[in-house]
């Protein structure tokens, strides 16, 4: 009898010890396979500059990928050696800040379809206003999201209009 319960209580201590095995067995792969799902590469952001010269001395980059997000700076309406080109007229202002924003969406093989959040600065909100239509030009799909702020100035004096985008660029 006493032959019994020992080997009925080593069975026991067997069945005990191997359930236990197993369930660590199943902890450890189920680690695995979640730390396998969380492993994240790191992204190496890209930058683009339209007018190199001038942004070097201003201290930006024009644009600047992450992974499939774009971050654009504010385009204003000037030549390529900085200074300000259709002064006083709001409506060409804006029309060379969007042909701008063309160039550097296109070199990442984007377009305005693209645009997920479209910020405008303005020191003249009510003159935006009336030429605010010219949009529908440019998003012809859908509108992103955004802001509409009107400010004191910008950064030079003859700038009137300033437009920052950021996108998503679609796999």
């Amino acid at each position: 009898m006493k032959n019994l319960t020992n080997l009925s209580l080593i069975t026991m201590l067997l069945a005990i010890a191997f359930t236990y095995h197993s369930c660590q067995q199943k902890v450890k792969d189920t680690t695995e396979e979640i730390e396998e799902e969380i492993v994240i590469q790191a992204e190496t952001p890209e930058y683009f500059l339209l007018r190199p010269e001038v942004e070097k001395a201003y201290g930006y980059s024009h644009a600047v990928k992450i992974g499939n997000s774009i971050k654009v700076s504010g385009a204003v309406s000037m030549d390529d050696e900085g200074n300000p080109t259709a002064v006083g007229d709001l409506a060409q202002q804006m029309k060379n800040c969007y042909a701008d924003l063309e160039k550097v969406l296109a070199h990442y093989g984007c377009t305005f379809d693209d645009v997920v959040v479209e910020n405008i600065f303005t020191t003249d909100m009510p003159q935006f206003l009336e030429n605010a239509g010219y949009r529908t030009e440019i998003y012809t799909k859908q509108f992103p999201t955004g802001s509409w702020l009107g400010v004191k100035e910008l950064a030079l004096p003859e700038f009137m209009i300033e437009i920052e985008l950021e996108v998503h660029k679609s796999e």
